[in-house]
């Protein structure tokens, strides 16, 4: 085969770039990794289902021919695809104020939400737009993550106390109908729920060596089964999933009526960006300690076709699983085909485990949300953006505010806009620091000015540290005319240029008349040490010649010695400074 079609078939079918590593030893630790994590999304895919409102068995769907398509397709050696907390709790805020949870309009309007969001998510892969994401920062999905396990919490507190309150409220509106409800708590309810809760947070402090979930869920079933049979549900209050259909997913499809496409774009573009941004942050996280490169766009495209699959097997929007992708890195898999197996030992287990999920308590399944919430709240990151950053701390704040108040869709999007005016205004200052040769150092190596050092009457050094662009040059500017008039003698500005990043039109401009206002004055603008990138805008822009290319040297030297050429020798027969090298040459000044 030649190499050209050798590369197409890589492209077309990426698994065969990471196939040549799959032997016998391979197989034997994918095949454990893939039976641990079959056990651990069991309970997962039955409690993220219910909480995106779906049927508990449409969890499972999730984590079949979808988590297969995504391991194929991905770019991740370990990142494991389904079912996950945050993208659950999004499409269940938003679809459910357009049908009931769990109603088979529900359940369309999720399988289509699926097939677009997928579209989404390969368009952009295949246009290799993978670095969009950067724009989102770990500060905004924090906020939103936070703000989600609040969610979580209001969404389950009628199942968890067994109160009546009526989907679709706000987080606020929720609260205040528990509050009404408080004195009609069941209490055989809440010992199932509080029992659960207890139990699985024992269990994943002491029991390690089994999924806490699992651990949680049969022990609030044993409990809720003998309650029932003691006093009757009807008495009890207690009620269960009820028998799961079967372990294969049934074929479907998405809805093709241009309403429902409407209704449920501005909810797509939300589950795209939460999705994309789970999937890569996940992949890259457990990349640093395999020490593998993540394709961002490949990433993409297994993502966009993992959930157009989901929509025609009956899965829900997926992504990739922050725990289920540690813990199949963590139990040693070394190939994408430990998910593919995971995946498979799904449908076995379910085939002996779905008639024992009828007695599973809804009250159990709220618990374990409330765990999964937790779970979801990165104290650690809280506490070290409130700690290091007023601005990233505020981006926080209202980004997890926005997730409560806000439809969940315009949430991310908010704090994403944040995040992009921080950064703006950031940049919009960059820090300049006036030199001078350290008198102390025999090469006479460029420090910051500080009390006490003399500088040269004629020539002021700066340091530009960031970039001159347009958002940046009205600062910039500002600091030119400051400079001008406290130091009037100080005709000439030399720039230590290898700190700024790049140069737009507007900045190119600037410096062009900056150049302009020195020459007015009597003196020149130079720059030395140029990046090449700043040094091609100047070129493309023509502001080259305005500045003049005698004025841009290559280092230090030649630019002290080549402005010092330039010094008017009358200013320097009287400075008693002396403060260049080139300057013992002059004759003593008069005193």
């Amino acid at each position: 085969m030649s190499t050209d079609h050798s590369a197409v078939l890589r492209r077309i079918f990426p698994f065969l770039n990471w196939w040549p590593l799959v032997n016998r030893g391979t197989m034997r630790v994918d095949l454990l990794a893939g039976l641990i994590g079959a056990a651990v999304v069991l309970p997962q895919g039955v409690a993220f289902a219910t909480l995106a409102g779906m049927p508990p068995e449409y969890g499972l769907y999730s984590a079949m021919v979808p988590t297969i398509v995504a391991a194929l397709w991905g770019s991740s050696l370990h990142a494991v695809s389904g079912p996950t907390n945050a993208v659950s709790l999004v499409v269940f805020a938003t679809v459910s104020t357009l049908a009931e949870p769990g109603s088979a309009h529900y359940v369309h309007l999720v399988l289509t939400l699926s097939f677009m969001s997928g579209m989404m998510m390969l368009s952009l892969g295949l246009l290799r737009l993978g670095t969009l994401v950067n724009f989102i920062s770990h500060t905004v999905v924090v906020g939103f993550t936070a703000g989600a396990a609040m969610l979580i919490f209001g969404a389950q507190l009628r199942n968890f106390f067994g109160v009546d309150i009526a989907r679709g409220h706000s987080f606020l509106r929720t609260l205040e109908a528990f509050a009404l409800q408080i004195p009609s708590i069941q209490p055989y309810v809440l010992l199932v729920a509080a029992v659960t809760l207890v139990t699985g947070i024992l269990a994943r402090r002491f029991l390690k060596q089994i999924p806490y979930m699992i651990a949680a869920m049969l022990v609030g079933s044993l409990l809720a089964f003998v309650l029932n049979q003691a006093h009757g549900a009807e008495y009890t209050g207690i009620r269960t999933l009820g028998a799961l259909p079967g372990a294969l997913p049934p074929l479907s499809h998405p809805s093709w009526e241009l309403e429902n496409l409407r209704k449920l774009l501005a909810i797509a573009v939300a589950v795209t960006v939460l999705g994309l941004t789970e999937a890569i942050s996940i992949g890259r996280a457990i990349a640093l300690k395999s020490g593998q490169r993540i394709d961002g766009n490949q990433e993409f495209i297994g993502q966009g076709l993992s959930n157009i699959v989901a929509s025609f097997f009956s899965g829900y929007p997926a992504t990739c699983s922050f725990n289920r992708s540690g813990l199949n890195y963590e139990a040693g898999a070394r190939t994408p085909l430990s998910a593919v197996f995971s995946a498979l030992f799904l449908i076995v287990i379910l085939v002996f485990v779905a008639p024992l999920m009828a007695y599973l308590p809804i009250a159990s399944m709220a618990a374990i949300l409330f765990l999964v919430a937790w779970g979801l709240i990165d104290f650690h990151s809280i506490r070290t953006v409130v700690r290091s950053s007023r601005p990233e701390t505020v981006v926080l704040a209202l980004t997890f505010a926005a997730t409560l108040l806000l439809e969940l869709e315009f949430a991310i999007l908010v704090g994403v806009t944040l995040s992009l005016l921080v950064y703006l205004n950031r940049t919009s200052r960059p820090t300049m620091r006036s030199l001078v040769p350290d008198p102390r150092h025999p090469t006479r190596k460029m420090m910051i000015l500080e009390p006490g050092f003399a500088e040269c009457p004629q020539l002021k050094i700066l340091r530009v540290e960031g970039s001159i662009y347009f958002g940046a040059v009205n600062h910039v500017d500002t600091h030119f005319d400051t400079l001008r008039a406290a130091n009037p003698d100080q005709k000439h500005l030399l720039l230590l240029a290898k700190s700024i990043n790049f140069v737009d039109v507007a900045g190119a401009e600037l410096l062009a008349h900056e150049a302009g206002r020195r020459r007015n004055m009597g003196g020149q603008l130079y720059f030395y040490s140029m990046r090449q990138p700043v040094h091609d805008m100047l070129e493309r822009s023509g502001h080259i010649e305005q500045i003049g290319r005698d004025n841009v040297f290559a280092g230090k030297y030649e630019a002290i010695s080549g402005v010092f050429a330039r010094l008017d020798r009358s200013v320097c027969s009287n400075c008693h400074a002396r403060i260049f090298n080139e300057c013992a040459t002059l004759p003593p000044p008069k005193e």
